[in-house]
């Protein structure tokens, strides 16, 4: 390999690991500035959300959810079977359809002596 190839290949590779090691120092800086200012964060928020939901359980304890009224079980219509002769049944018969059968004729050296194949018409 001439000097010249592995001249750029060394620094394509000098290139490539200098902006690694500079986008990994970038992302432990910003990692760092970001871990003092979220625990206060997570606190206010966490009181926010425990402030909310006591007010969500005071709520509850004054109204409790309604219950929905069922109908009287006299009121629901009684089902019948399927199996009753006044139940109309259908019967349904499954009938396949003839295949279809697709031959497509093609010559082979079997039948014309494989002239065609080796370009040897009739007219010669």
């Amino acid at each position: 390999m001439p000097r010249t190839h592995v001249a750029v290949v060394a620094l394509s590779l000098a290139l490539a690991a200098i902006a690694g090691t500079v986008a990994l120092t970038e992302t432990i800086r910003l990692g760092q500035a970001r871990a003092g200012a979220s625990s206060a964060a997570v606190a206010q928020r966490t009181a926010e959300l425990d402030r909310f939901e006591a007010s969500l359980r005071a709520e509850l304890r004054k109204t409790p959810p309604p219950v929905p009224k069922l109908p009287p079980a006299s009121a629901v219509p009684a089902v019948r079977s399927p199996a009753t002769p006044s139940a109309r049944t259908q019967r349904v018969v499954y009938v396949r359809p003839a295949p279809i059968v697709v031959h497509a004729r093609r010559s082979s050296e079997h039948e014309d002596g494989g002239e065609r194949e080796r370009g040897e018409g009739a007219d010669d």
